[in-house]
């Protein structure tokens, strides 16, 4: 789907990801990422990557923005906006697809700064993926 194609929630949610990625503390890899998800009852919540000299405690954008939205107890999010400034727009990693997929994104709004867009759905991201059912 082209960016033209987007509906006014889709935009809304662009907008706010774009906004929030001038927030990110990217000062190793200069890779600044924003993202903002919709829950289940039409709120937008947005994250931002958060790099750390142990890189291994860097926290991706997407990440960010579901821990926030948990931690305001929302438990269902629809549909993630992600912009960065790579071209083509740049793609949650495979970690960030699962934690997507298992908070119910079904789909993936990706964009740059170039003003490209692509709309995925996240079973097209993440075939497979890992499914574990709690008792």
């Amino acid at each position: 789907m082209r960016g033209d194609a987007l509906s006014g929630e889709d935009r809304e949610l662009l907008a706010a990801a774009h906004a929030v990625r001038l927030h990110a503390h990217a000062p190793y890899s200069r890779f600044r990422v924003g993202a903002a998800l919709r829950t289940a009852e039409g709120a937008v919540i947005v994250g931002c990557n958060v790099e750390n000299v142990v890189l291994g405690e860097t926290v991706c954008a997407e990440k960010s923005a579901i821990v926030g939205g948990v931690s305001q107890g929302h438990q269902r999010f629809q549909v993630v906006a992600i912009v960065t400034d790579h071209r083509p727009a740049a793609s949650p990693c495979g970690s960030c697809r699962q934690m997507l997929f298992t908070w119910g994104v079904e789909r993936v709004i990706l964009a740059n700064l170039s003003g490209e867009v692509e709309v995925w759905s996240l079973a097209d991201l993440l075939p497979r993926s890992f499914v574990l059912e709690l008792p």
